[in-house]
């Protein structure tokens, strides 16, 4: 499975968590609603049989809702003809609250119409509360109707009540969000591992691969300087020096790179800046490619800004940096036409190197800056290469607070724009 397919998986595993977590949120809150609605409904059957405990209503046909209001979610009032004795409403309440499940703090209290007042107030603790025998650090109690006699129930803990009710459907979706964090954070990890597993591999077969044909033709260059005829054979001899010279200068070269990327691991490239001119140094990093420009015919044009391209930056690096986008040009290019650019961009000096070659998907962009890195051609060892030029033009643009503009369209070409500041 590549790393691709499992990136899907694990979107969709992600996409498949945040819908379960959605749907629990959602039923959280209606179990939330149920048992608020339940609280509600205990409360009111507790009244129900108040009323026929005690004698507080003149008409006992009047209709239960009636006679119940609820000002908010902490209070209920119910009206009563004829105030009860105190003892007597705090104990068949006590009682009441009991039968129905009502197991919370409440605070009552009974209002006169007449006294404009509450003629009494009692704190009823539910059993094993914190406040049992103890004054509680209770509000007072509101007027919410004024016009009747009437009851006041509040509870001041309702809300932690019904939490506490709904202990088991808390725990069971806390334990299946950390389920879902954990397998979410194991299927990144997962991929992450499994995509640098690929890296990695393509890595190893690109090295292979880069060192598996000079090394074959030294060996058989050396086989024939082996034989006693050579020496006979000048012209022969020079033709196979020279190419165990080119393959070994090939093998150091990349040798060099493989070392310069896996020395320097610190986050910015140390940069000695110097005053420089960037139209030289086009000059010398063309000089530097010039072969490889003559072995593809391509086609160089250079436009240098007349401004001039005087800058501060360390010259070894940002030269590299060229030239490493030049040979990606020249190498991703069948019939490569290079166009080399300079120019201002408000504070910055810019350097553009556009070619005509396959291009870049778009989907792949944001991965091309990678280390080992390189990009899917279908055969992966068409191109030679670490997959690391990038990456270290990267490191060399960002350690001169630069940045780089990438624009490619597949099959007509991609260019890359170093932006340097002037100041």
């Amino acid at each position: 499975m590549r790393s691709t397919t499992l990136k899907w998986i694990v979107l969709s595993a992600t996409l498949l968590a945040a819908i379960v977590v959605t749907v629990q949120l959602v039923w959280l809150k209606k179990v939330y609603s149920f048992e608020k609605r339940q609280f509600t409904i205990n409360v009111v059957k507790s009244v129900r049989g108040l009323f026929e405990d005690l004698e507080m209503n003149d008409a006992p046909g009047t209709n239960l809702q009636q006679l119940i209001k609820t000002p908010d979610d902490d209070y209920l009032i119910f009206k009563a003809d004829t105030i009860p004795l105190k003892d007597s409403l705090v104990f068949y309440i006590q009682d009441e609250f009991a039968d129905f499940g009502v197991l919370t703090d409440c605070k009552l209290g009974a209002y006169s119409a007449t006294e404009k007042r509450y003629v009494y107030e009692e704190f009823i603790p539910a059993p094993g509360s914190r406040y049992a025998g103890v004054k509680p650090p209770i509000k007072e109690l509101p007027v919410f109707a004024n016009t009747y006699d009437h009851i006041l129930l509040y509870f001041p803990h309702r809300h932690e009540y019904i939490l506490e009710e709904m202990d088991f459907w808390i725990v069971s979706s806390i334990v299946l969000f950390i389920a879902l964090i954990g397998l979410a954070a194991s299927l990144f990890y997962f991929y992450r591992q499994k995509f640098l597993a690929e890296i990695q591999k393509d890595f190893v077969n690109n090295f292979t691969h880069e060192f598996k044909t000079p090394l074959a033709v030294m060996k058989i260059a050396s086989d024939v300087l082996s034989q006693e005829s050579i020496t006979r054979q000048p012209d022969r001899l020079e033709r196979y020096v020279a190419i165990i010279q080119n393959q070994t200068e090939h093998l150091q070269a990349q040798v060099e790179r493989l070392l310069r990327t896996a020395s320097i691991e610190t986050k910015d490239l140390p940069i000695r800046k110097e005053a420089i001119d960037a139209h030289l140094l086009i000059e010398e990093a063309l000089n530097k490619v010039q072969p490889l420009i003559e072995q593809k015919k391509a086609k160089v044009e250079v436009r240098m800004d007349e401004v001039g391209g005087r800058l501060q930056a360390d010259k070894a690096h940002l030269e590299l940096a060229v030239v490493n986008l030049l040979e990606n040009a020249l190498k991703y290019s069948a019939d490569p036409h290079i166009v080399v650019q300079t120019g201002h961009d408000e504070d910055d000096f810019y350097i553009s190197v556009k070619d005509n070659g396959v291009g870049i998907e778009k989907q792949y962009l944001k991965n091309i800056f990678k280390k080992f890195y390189r990009v899917p051609t279908g055969d992966i060892h068409n191109v030679k290469g670490f997959g690391l030029g990038l990456n270290f033009v990267k490191r060399i643009i960002d350690a001169h607070k630069g940045k780089i503009k990438v624009n490619s369209l597949p099959g007509i070409g991609t260019e890359f724009r170093l932006f340097i500041p002037l100041n």
